[in-house]
């Protein structure tokens, strides 16, 4: 997550632009959405055998772009989570609690199926 300091940054750049009129939950979450899209593009014909190769390739390229694609994802669900007053910190802790309930280590370890099917 972010520290106070950088979502301090995020909201003066957006402030300075004048960008809230154009934050709202659909548009936010419009653009979350988009942004997710794009970080597959960068593996989106890579053989599934391939692709934790393809984003550590030596030059780190695609890593940077990965990178940048993770980046805009936070920023705009920073904004969102920011924008509607949720501590993002705790919704992940409470989400945690209810997910170690669906999935108990002796029916989900090593199983990929979801929750109602366990």
């Amino acid at each position: 997550m972010l520290t106070p300091t950088t979502l301090a940054e995020l909201l003066e750049f957006r402030r300075e632009r004048d960008w809230e009129q154009f934050h709202n939950f659909k548009s936010l979450a419009i653009s979350l959405s988009l942004e997710v899209a794009e970080l597959l593009e960068h593996v989106q014909w890579t053989p599934d055998a391939q692709v934790d190769a393809a984003i550590k390739t030596p030059d780190g390229k695609v890593k940077d772009a990965v990178a940048d694609e993770i980046a805009d994802i936070t920023i705009y669900l920073s904004f969102l989570a920011r924008d509607l007053n949720l501590d993002l910190d705790a919704a992940v802790r409470r989400k945690l609690a209810i997910n170690r309930e669906r999935y108990p280590v002796d029916k989900a370890q090593g199983n990929s199926t979801k929750y109602d099917k366990l």
